[in-house]
């Protein structure tokens, strides 16, 4: 059967090593175009990020469309939390721009940073603090006054079913829960993006039902998601745009529809990545084994 896959937008030839010269250095010349009225929420280009020898980011370019839900997929290791790092500000990048609504992230970060909200993968709380603390503590380092945070954290603890464990400490709340308090965390100023690395991950169904709905209207009304996942169903779902990465590079990015072209789009990604093992030499893995 021929291959439906789409066109790969992304293949510089250096992808498994840094090139003799180093990545291509940020400078004036790499600051990217000036700030535009119709640019996307979030534009990538040229971005890289190497750890010694081992090249993490190969030079990633990226629009994210406003208003939309964008999911970014790929294997264990393929460079999407260190993209979303690089994207959010965390980590500062070896070479490229990144600009959020038209703004140089590195140029300006204070107020690149305002329009942001981050769930970081391995995210590390301040969990001798209860639910309603955190929040709170989140808001007021956002600028918020204290009124209208208190507001917001007793929404969001509703809205994310933390009510029951609002005044319990975060060390004691389940991996679910620390997740769920997190995106709390991440949305409590009202960003114009939200960057979020496996928001889904250790959540329970019920719960993970009621943040895609409250992603969905923040969606319907402005808002940008960029969402990593390993569940391509997920993805499928709730997103309109989709990247595929692997091995630091981007190997397909556009709406859904087109991505995934005729077939689901796992089976894309898992043609298009490679890496489906039949289980070989498990011979002895078999009940029916003496």
């Amino acid at each position: 059967m021929q291959s439906c896959l789409p066109t790969i937008t992304n293949t510089p030839p250096y992808a498994d090593q840094v090139p003799e010269d180093g990545p291509p250095q940020p400078g004036p010349a790499a600051s990217g175009p000036p700030a535009h009225p119709t640019a996307p929420a979030l534009a990538i280009r040229g971005l890289w990020k190497t750890f010694g020898q081992k090249v993490a980011v190969a030079g990633i370019d990226l629009d994210v469309p406003t208003g939309s839900c964008f999911g970014l997929v790929g294997p264990n290791g393929a460079g999407k939390t260190t993209t979303l790092s690089m994207a959010s500000g965390l980590l500062r990048p070896d070479g490229g721009w990144v600009r959020v609504h038209g703004q140089d992230l590195w140029a300006n970060p204070l107020a690149v940073k305002v329009q942001l909200g981050v769930l970081p993968d391995g995210v590390r709380l301040f969990d001798r603090l209860t639910g309603t603390q955190l929040i709170t503590y989140a808001g007021l380092l956002q600028g918020l006054d204290r009124e209208t945070v208190a507001g917001r954290t007793a929404d969001l603890l509703r809205a994310l079913d933390l009510e029951a464990d609002a005044n319990t400490l975060v060390v004691d709340y389940s991996a679910g829960m620390t997740k769920k308090i997190a995106l709390a965390c991440a949305m409590v100023h009202a960003p114009r993006v939200l960057l979020l690395d496996e928001p889904f991950e250790s959540v329970d169904p019920v719960s993970a039902a009621n943040i895609r709905q409250i992603l969905a209207s923040y969606v319907s009304t402005g808002g940008t998601v960029v969402v990593s996942s390993h569940v391509m169903d997920l993805v499928q779902r709730m997103c309109d745009h989709v990247a595929i990465i692997s091995a630091g590079r981007v190997m397909a990015a556009g709406t859904v529809d087109m991505v995934r072209g005729e077939a689901s789009l796992e089976d894309t990604f898992v043609e298009m990545v490679g890496g489906r093992s039949a289980g070989e030499g498990l011979s002895w893995l078999r009940t029916s084994s003496g």
